[in-house]
């Protein structure tokens, strides 16, 4: 969407492009604000087709963080993103969000989240639930303010209740990590329990504090699986006829193209997969970026859904060129959407 000088101020997306515009323009009066500022500053329209879904996301991602269009703020706002930050070298450790990540500084981060509302819902339920909300940062050996309120343990005391909280920690670091599940296991316990008490207030807070590590922890497994570097050769089907090959690395695209199902050749898709993964100059750095979050979502979401089929391409294949090992994989990857039309 531009302005009256051209100015590009708006990018989305859209199954049906027609409805969505005439969106913008229809009930006005039960449009929020920034869409009717929006609407009010509407001159002209550009837009681009893609052949699937997963194009569209990407494209729109891709031009919101090189345009930054004036109400595309939430995703341009480098202060949406924040980590998990765990002290890990004071006796008192401490977990904090940040917005920033120091490298080599001792401390464990978890992220980056793309919401930090829903990172901050997560780590409060979590310390109120706890109760290791303490209201001093350091072992005084004098209870603090919200010790009287039930909201800690009284690790600010010291004795065994830092023990008992390091535990928590402990847990806290193993559900983030995606190894320990208990913390989630004693949620879902205490909402049972509440609920059971017709205590129904109690439960609903149990229940938002259980989606919002559901969250973290979904983000969590977006990153471990983006970091791994995987080179992904994705297949999706258009129609009956058509299909469009991708093959990603990280959060990006390499490659993509449509193919006749009929034609389509193994031996030519594995010509394909061996020189673009061979040619790739993409440099990748073990760590995921906030920077590359957006993409690294949609990708994942994208190769988890049922809208396409996938393999992966071991790394050890691409300098030895194994094409015979890439075209049993692109074979077996061809016989699932095979099996998939017969069930």
């Amino acid at each position: 969407m531009k302005d009256s000088k051209g100015t590009i101020i708006y990018v989305g997306k859209a199954k049906n492009l027609k409805r969505r515009v005439q969106s913008y323009f229809q009930q006005s009066k039960a449009h929020p604000q920034k869409i009717k500022k929006l609407v009010s500053n509407i001159e002209d329209f550009d837009f681009i087709r893609t052949d699937t879904e997963f194009e569209a996301f990407m494209l729109e991602c891709k031009l919101i963080k090189e345009l930054k269009p004036l109400f595309n703020k939430m995703m341009k706002n480098p202060q949406s993103y924040s980590y998990i930050l765990i002290e890990m070298d004071k006796a008192f450790r401490t977990i904090e969000i940040t917005n920033t990540k120091e490298e080599n500084d001792g401390r464990l981060y978890f992220g980056p989240f793309p919401s930090k509302k829903r990172v901050e819902q997560a780590i409060m339920g979590i310390k109120e639930s706890f109760k290791i909300l303490c209201s001093s940062n350091k072992i005084n050996n004098a209870p603090c303010l919200n010790y009287s309120l039930g909201l800690c343990i009284g690790m600010c005391r010291g004795d065994s209740a830092i023990s008992k909280y390091n535990k928590i920690l402990d847990n806290i670091i193993g559900l983030l990590s995606g190894t320990n599940m208990e913390i989630l296991v004693e949620l879902r316990q205490q909402m049972t329990c509440a609920s059971r008490n017709f205590d129904f207030e109690a439960a609903a807070k149990y229940r938002d504090r259980i989606e919002a590590i559901n969250f973290l922890i979904k983000k969590e497994k977006v990153i471990e699986f983006t970091e791994q570097d995987h080179n992904l050769a994705v297949l999706e089907y258009l129609s009956d006829e058509t299909c469009k090959l991708f093959l990603i690395k990280r959060n990006k695209i390499l490659f993509s193209k449509n193919f006749d199902v009929d034609g389509i050749s193994v031996e030519q898709l594995g010509s394909l997969i061996l020189t673009n993964f061979t040619n790739d100059s993409f440099q990748s750095f073990k760590e995921l970026g906030r920077d590359e979050i957006d993409e690294a979502q949609i990708i994942y979401n994208f190769i988890k859904s049922s809208d396409c089929r996938y393999i992966t391409i071991p790394k050890k294949w691409i300098p030895q060129q194994n094409r015979v090992n890439v075209e049993k994989a692109l074979q077996k990857l061809l016989s699932d959407k095979i099996k998939a039309q017969t069930t």
